[in-house]
């Protein structure tokens, strides 16, 4: 029968691509043996021993099952099919066997478990991914397989899954659920246990752009770290889990207080040193702050030649990675940066807050980028879009997701500037609420690289019926070449030079290019139209 039907599936193939192109030929032998055959094996909890096989696997066209037991036959299952199969207690090695159209095979042997008595030595494990995922694996003694209830849903249907099996779930909205995994058997009674887990839009930090030349890394995957005694002391309060976020390593301080993290070993010599650097990330902070502490030339806390130096960051971003990158020469206590041995971070709402912490290092970068200039046009001449010096209008978004680019939020010298690394292009839209600069005579911003090559704007007008290739879209683009590099280049470019912007009542895009592209990073601020 078997071979029966391997003929017959080889005649419809032939068949249907000779009919449907004489010339084409059929090379049978080039097709590969079956990959990744496993079968899903599940119980009925009735104590019959009824086994339900649903072998999977990729390329196969048929699957031979032998139970493993004193049957000895092997019976087939088409893809997609399940096959039921009555045991005795015990534990059996089931082999699965995938088959090819050509005939080649790939085979897996697989434990069966069949008992009566509940599971044993459960153990499930949830870990928490990125992007509101979860991964949920398990073990047990005495289990034939697991299901697992996300706790999203009302009446959930189960997830079944077997041991070893990495199960992701995504869920749709942020919060806490109930995630309950259950172990089975061949009897009535199960063992179960539920976890509270708590899921967030929480992805991987940015990967920072400085040359490792210029950094000293505490804590990165992007660069070599110097030694660190530890990252939670004795005296901290709050709580330390290293973990991985989409394979980058991160740390995750819950019920935070207080954390000290010290180097006393090895203490830091950042006189060369120009940044801090960390990447911060919280749903529920309201406040964070950074000390730096140097121990002095005694290498000893309370040595007589400490000093130490506090950073308030209030009001930090939610629910986004917040790049800080502080100059040192803010911190006006740390009078020496030569034996740095201890950094705190401080959380608010005290103890009721978690962050997520990565890359955390001290840089020194050419040109020492500083707070952009603060405008000084008044604010009843300006519309602006991006600025600590005036009231913004709404921009739905300062990276479109057709933009090549990365961007980041960050502070610096307690000014909000946009950071723009691995910069090809990026687009900046205003499409709810268009801009009328008909009354304004130029376009403003500031940007500060020490790498770009040339820099290029442009605007966008989308026209009266405010959608993009309507008809009556308008646009210019301006370029400036061989910009001052490791300074603010503050641009203010006549609205009349964008010739080709002949409206300007619905400006609803703005473009920045850099060059060399999608190597160069651009800080920008003080983005407005002004008269």
């Amino acid at each position: 029968m078997k071979n029966l039907k391997l003929i017959l599936s080889l005649f419809a193939l032939i068949l249907f691509l000779g009919c449907s192109d004489e010339n084409n030929d059929v090379d049978l032998d080039g097709v590969n043996a079956p990959s990744n055959i496993s079968a899903l094996t599940t119980i009925t909890q009735d104590n019959s021993g009824n086994v339900t096989f649903l072998p999977r696997g990729e390329g196969v066209t048929q699957f031979e099952i032998y139970f493993g037991d004193a049957t000895t036959a092997p019976v087939f299952v088409n893809p997609g099919g399940t096959i039921t199969h009555k045991y005795k207690e015990g534990k059996f090695q089931a082999k699965i066997v995938g088959v090819t159209i050509n005939g080649k095979k790939t085979e897996t042997i697989q434990e069966v478990t069949v008992s009566f008595l509940a599971p044993t030595s459960f153990e499930p494990t949830i870990t928490i991914g990125s992007n509101l995922s979860i991964n949920v694996t398990a073990k047990a003694e005495l289990e034939t397989f697991f299901q697992v209830y996300f706790g999203d849903v009302a009446n959930e249907v189960p997830v079944d899954f077997m041991q070893d099996e990495v199960i992701t779930h995504t869920y749709l909205n942020p919060g806490t659920y109930q995630v309950k995994v259950v172990a089975l058997s061949g009897g009535v009674a199960t063992t179960q246990k539920t976890q509270s887990v708590t899921v967030t839009n929480l992805f991987a930090a940015p990967v920072p752009t400085i040359p490792a030349a210029n950094v000293i890394s505490m804590f990165s995957d992007s660069y070599t770290n110097v030694a660190v005694d530890t990252w939670r002391t004795s005296w901290s309060q709050a709580n330390l889990e290293d973990i991985d976020i989409s394979g980058n390593k991160t740390k995750k301080y819950s019920a935070l207080n207080f954390v000290g993290i010290e180097a006393t070993t090895t203490p830091i010599n950042a006189s060369a040193m120009t940044f801090f650097h960390v990447d911060v990330w919280s749903s529920d902070f309201t406040e964070f702050k950074v000390k730096l502490v140097d121990f002095g030339a005694n290498g000893a806390f309370g040595g007589g030649d400490d000093k130490e130096h506090e950073i308030t960051i209030p009001n930090p971003e939610k629910e986004k990675w917040v790049s800080l990158d502080i100059p040192l020469s803010d911190f006006t206590g740390l009078t020496t940066r030569s034996h740095i041995a201890q950094l705190i971070f401080v959380g608010a709402p005290s103890g009721n807050t978690t962050v997520y912490v990565d890359n955390v290092f001290f840089y020194n970068q050419a040109g020492s980028i500083t707070a952009a200039p603060t405008p000084s046009v008044a604010a009843s001449k300006v519309i602006s879009m991006f600025s600590d010096a005036y009231t913004n209008v709404t921009v739905d978004t300062w990276r479109t997701s057709w933009s090549s680019a990365t961007l980041t939020d960050l502070s610096i010298n307690g000014n909000a500037t946009k950071k723009y690394s691995a910069l090809d292009f990026v687009g900046i839209e205003a499409t709810t609420t268009p801009i009328n600069a008909t009354a304004m005579t130029h376009f403003h911003t500031d940007v500060w690289s020490s790498d770009f090559t040339q820099f290029k704007i442009k605007l966008v007008d989308f026209g009266a019926n405010g959608a993009f290739g309507g008809g009556d879209d308008v646009e210019h683009e301006i370029t400036i070449s061989s910009p001052a590099k490791g300074s603010w280049v503050s641009l203010d470019i006549p609205l009349s030079s964008f010739t080709g912007l002949t409206t300007r009542a619905h400006i609803a895009q703005l473009i920045y290019v850099g060059a060399p592209s999608g190597n160069n990073t651009v800080y920008i601020d003080n983005v407005y139209f002004h008269n």
